[in-house]
């Protein structure tokens, strides 16, 4: 496999994990505002993207991919609202422990990895084309 093709192998797969992050901080962003069902239950806990570094074994090369995902063990907030169904005894309803500032802040650095990784695939692509053009003559 060129060098070229191999880059594209590796950004390809820098491609996927940055989409699967996006997911994972799209649904957290649509879960911000949630809160527990019932008296004392859970509302929507943050999710944390894992990734691990994997053996393609078709190219030989070592990628990325999104392994696993994890929940954010800090603490939901608590917001006084004693008409709310799921208020505790005290009046008070567990928020999620989502920071929507923070998960902007997590999909503009994924976004830009995504873009990183389309551009590495876009100057392969286009050396390839320009190794062609050159055997060519």
């Amino acid at each position: 496999m060129s060098n070229a093709s191999d880059a594209m192998s590796i950004s390809a797969a820098g491609m996927r994990a940055q989409a699967a992050r996006m997911r994972i901080i799209s649904e957290n962003i649509a879960n911000a505002e949630s809160t527990a069902r019932e008296p004392g239950g859970d509302p929507y806990r943050r999710q944390i993207p894992v990734f691990q570094a994997e053996l393609d074994r078709v190219t030989g090369l070592n990628t990325v991919r999104m392994s696993d995902v994890d929940y954010d063990q800090s603490d939901f907030t608590l917001e006084f609202d004693p008409g709310h169904p799921a208020a505790n005894d005290d009046g008070y309803v567990k928020t999620s422990n989502v920071q929507t500032l923070v998960e902007m802040m997590d999909m503009r650095e994924a976004m830009r990895s995504y873009e990183a990784n389309l551009n590495m695939i876009e100057n392969s692509r286009r050396m390839e084309q320009r190794t062609l053009d050159l055997l060519r003559r």
